[in-house]
């Protein structure tokens, strides 16, 4: 199989993953081969039915990609449900921001790691905002960041505590403040 031929399997999200695990063996040392690897597994995972799209054989390639240099490879794999908390834990590290900005999205991602990446730079910071897992003391803080994409995505977030929703929803922000209301009206009705 040529390279063009591996690309254009890459791009269809139905070739079976025994067929992307052997093309990505046989291309290990092509990185636009490996960033089409990832994509093929970002294509196929759904954040709605997580489940649907687990296999053994995307978590073996979500580990092996984790370590190549491409950044969009890492990007992915960061970003992937489906990847081990070992692999975010380590690419929580990584030299690049955007993918420690991913893993902070992650919701895989332990609260311990996400701890640690409050102090890192405004892009991984912000990646908590939406992040159900982020720990709640932290969501307090960010509700008050200047930014309001900031805060949106802390009134939308299904963990922030109600309390502090209630002072979101007098924000400055009127769509801020409306996300913080209909956060909460969400979560009464289910109570």
């Amino acid at each position: 199989m040529t390279k063009e031929e591996a690309i254009a399997r890459l791009e269809d999200k139905n070739t079976p993953l025994e067929e992307v695990e052997t093309i990505f063996e046989s291309f290990s040392d092509d990185m636009q081969v490996a960033g089409q690897v990832a994509m093929n597994l970002s294509l196929r995972t759904s954040i709605y039915e997580p489940e649907k799209s687990a296999h053994p054989i995307m978590t073996e390639l979500l580990v092996r990609l984790s370590a190549v240099e491409d950044m969009g490879s890492r990007w992915a794999v960061a970003k992937n449900p489906h990847t081990p908390v070992e692999i975010l834990t380590d690419l929580a590290k990584d030299e690049i921001n955007l993918v420690r900005a991913l893993v902070a999205t992650n919701p895989n991602t332990p609260p311990s790691v996400l701890q640690n990446l409050f102090g890192d730079e405004k892009i991984v910071r912000d990646g908590l905002s939406g992040n159900p897992a982020t720990p709640a003391k932290l969501l307090k803080i960010l509700a008050d960041d200047s930014d309001k994409m900031v805060r949106m995505r802390v009134a939308e977030n299904p963990s922030t505590p109600e309390e502090t929703l209630e002072k979101m929803t007098n924000d400055t922000d009127a769509n801020v403040a409306k996300a913080a209301e209909v956060n909460l009206a969400k979560r009464r009705e289910s109570a």
